[in-house]
């Protein structure tokens, strides 16, 4: 008989998560820091709403952004062999995607911060490299960490990249050096097998059928519990000024 794991679903969506946090976080931090500290206010006033429009674009688009440009340009890298489908283009685009979502989040917190915390450290001598990462982030914690959560579970809830860019094939690593080489071969993960079992003929009550609706849970739970948990983190670490 058919037999159905979500263990293999979990690990492509783990796969593609951990991909797009890597490119995302960072470039997001980074950014929401160049905003708020460096940036004049015109440069603000356009570079801003283009983030808010990246955000905005239809994720099928990145999808065959993914799949038409990102993967012939990483299959041009000398000794990087790359299927058709695969983790790393539909993870690097999925970390695109989500940047605005981290950088504006984090920015409106850093936004947020008093200028006396800011002058108080100009007047003991920092420069503002020191106060951007001394004194700025800092304060921002709250926000910056709430900023990430939102956007792994934005991650782990995307379907059309990962259903047109990194393939349908759910599997294990069986080894170690397998583990480090799966980003560069098909994968799927639990959106992505929702709407294979939900695009065929399943009969009610079929395992098939219970296995979409166990997957969907799964997906949902875990989405639900990182949100709260963004929730908690921005309310528990949130400075009163």
């Amino acid at each position: 008989p058919v037999s159905f794991g979500v263990l293999p679903l979990v690990f492509g969506t783990l796969l593609i998560t951990v991909g797009a946090a890597a490119v995302a976080l960072p470039v997001g931090l980074l950014t929401a820091i160049y905003l708020s500290e460096y940036a004049s206010s015109r440069r603000r006033a356009v570079l801003k709403p283009m983030l808010e429009v990246l955000a905005g674009v239809p994720t099928v688009v990145y999808g065959y952004f993914a799949l038409v440009y990102v993967t012939p340009l990483l299959s041009a890298i000398p000794g990087l062999e790359l299927g058709t489908f695969n983790a790393l283009s539909a993870s690097l685009v999925m970390g695109i995607m989500i940047i605005p979502m981290v950088s504006s989040i984090s920015e409106d917190s850093m936004s947020a911060v008093p200028d006396s915390l800011r002058n108080g450290a100009y007047g003991l001598g920092a420069t503002k490299y020191d106060v951007a990462t001394s004194v700025v982030v800092p304060a921002s914690i709250s926000g910056v960490a709430a900023s990430y959560i939102l956007a792994l579970s934005r991650a782990i809830g995307e379907t059309m990249i990962v259903v047109v860019a990194a393939g349908q094939n759910a599997r294990l690593p069986s080894s170690v050096p397998d583990l480090l080489t799966s980003f560069f071969e098909s994968t799927q993960t639990m959106t992505a097998a929702i709407v294979q079992l939900g695009l065929s003929d399943l009969a009610g009550g079929t395992t098939g059928y219970r296995a979409l609706f166990a997957i969907g849970l799964t997906l949902f739970v875990t989405t639900l519990l990182l949100n709260l948990i963004s929730d908690f983190v921005a309310r528990r670490y949130q400075e009163e000024y």
